[in-house]
């Protein structure tokens, strides 16, 4: 046998072998012991797709909110799944969740100011992968904490930024990856969806007809109204600056340098409830302090500009109103447009962005399609939680990261700080301790997942 021959064969031998027993480790690994803090709706969504994995042992569920235990214990008996130990009590009762020995991760989905605490509780309890939902903290030093607390005990904290995974921002990551809006300049999104039928929700009138929130309130009208009324910032930015910073590469290789934001006048929330209660309703003399609109304008390290809106409360179509602009063309979420010098159809006109999309759709997306299908928002849930799982099985970093999560969230305090100075624009902190420089993208890069 000739010499290259040898050795070729004996390479792919080995790597046969080495094939086979990832294959054998995969399959005898044991699964993936998860607890759940927080069974209302959005948790309910990730107890979903964790009860569709062969993979994942759901070990614990928590919950202070007996009408939301009942219905999660409903879901797990029909899926035909052993029922998981059930923690219940006062507002402290998620420690107890964190004392079972030997689970591997625990995924958070609670009001924003319990975020932290639970984060951070979970690192100190030796569990090495937390999810969280959205938000990461309240103030700017918690994202400090979080992030110090993270890198102390060595875990890895992934913000469940599901939009992350939309498939139309998937293809136009791919796009951009590819070079097809040429050196991207400018970018916008933001939270442009009408929340006042999530704000003020009693739970008894259908959606849109109710003005209660707080203590009459239903799921998140119990606790995220009141954010309303006594904060003005950008309170939900992560939905449009994670798929924006995903495109610039922050803090790999990019990282944001300031921010400044403005807020208009509030006026959407005393409409609504005038609308739907009177003006003599209780509700009705409550001060927001939110402005229906808020504006933050960033500045990259790179020379790109950012343009952020929160608009919740006044009636509007849902949009997260992505804007990808480069020295090539732009794409546009809002009138699903999409434009590239020399290749749109006509000169200064929009083309359908559709048929581009398809065109460059994401091979994660190509690959996982039909896994996809009747995971909640339009399939990109099931992303994010297969991330999470997939990087705990392979004992590896998170897709997105600690310092992705802090970066993204501190959009909030920061522009709280900002208004409150008059629109000043204030300093962003860099999380990643100057290791931006040097870290590489990894979102969406690796063919595991």
């Amino acid at each position: 046998m000739r010499r290259k021959e040898f050795i070729r064969n004996a390479s792919l031998a080995a790597a046969s072998i080495a094939f086979s027993e990832h294959v054998q480790a995969l399959v005898a690994d044991p699964k993936i012991k998860v607890g759940l803090i927080g069974t209302g709706l959005r948790g309910q969504n990730h107890l979903d797709l964790l009860l569709r994995r062969a993979d994942v042992e759901l070990v614990a569920i928590c919950d202070i909110d007996e009408r939301m235990l009942v219905s999660a214990k409903g879901m797990i008996t029909k899926a035909g799944q052993k029922m998981p130990q059930v923690i219940t009590g006062d507002v402290y009762a998620w420690k107890k969740l964190l004392e079972i020995k030997g689970l591997d991760a625990v995924i958070i989905a609670t009001p924003w100011e319990w975020h932290k605490p639970m984060v951070i509780g979970a690192l100190e309890a030796g569990i090495k992968y937390v999810g969280t939902e959205v938000i990461l903290g309240i103030t700017l030093e918690d994202h400090w904490d979080v992030v110090k607390a993270a890198e102390n005990y060595n875990g890895h904290v992934m913000m469940l930024e599901n939009v992350c995974y939309r498939r139309d921002v998937m293809a136009v990551l791919n796009m951009v990856r590819q070079g097809l809006f040429g050196e991207l300049i400018h970018l916008q999104g933001g939270y442009q969806h009408d929340l006042r039928e999530v704000k003020f929700n009693d739970g008894v009138n259908p959606y849109g007809h109710g003005v209660e929130f707080g203590e009459k309130g239903f799921s998140e009208a119990r606790w995220r109204t009141n954010h309303s009324v006594y904060r003005n910032g950008d309170l939900y930015a992560t939905h449009g600056i994670g798929p924006i910073a995903n495109y610039i590469n922050i803090n790999r290789g990019n990282r944001f340098l300031s921010l400044c934001s403005f807020s208009s006048k509030a006026r959407g929330l005393h409409n609504h409830i005038v609308k739907q209660g009177g003006e003599k309703h209780p509700n009705a003399s409550v001060k927001f302090k939110l402005g229906d609109v808020v504006t933050t304008s960033i500045n990259c390290f790179n020379g790109e500009t950012i343009l952020l809106q929160h608009d919740t409360d006044l009636p509007r179509p849902y949009s997260l109103g992505f804007r990808v602009q480069g020295t090539e063309g732009l794409w546009m979420d809002v009138n699903n447009g999409l434009y590239l010098e020399g290749k749109a159809a006509k000169p200064h006109a929009w083309d359908t962005a559709t048929s581009w999309l398809e065109k460059y759709d994401h091979p994660l997306w190509a690959r996982w399609s039909k896994e996809t299908e009747g995971a909640g928002h339009g399939g990109m849930d099931f992303f994010v939680i297969h991330s999470f799982i997939e990087s705990i099985k392979r004992k590896i970093a998170t897709p997105l990261d600690v310092y992705d999560a802090a970066a993204w969230s501190a959009i909030t305090p920061l522009s709280e700080k900002s208004i409150e100075l008059g629109n000043d624009t204030v300093e962003f902190p860099d999380f990643t301790g100057g290791q931006w420089m040097y870290r590489k993208p990894i979102f969406a890069l690796t063919n595991e997942f």
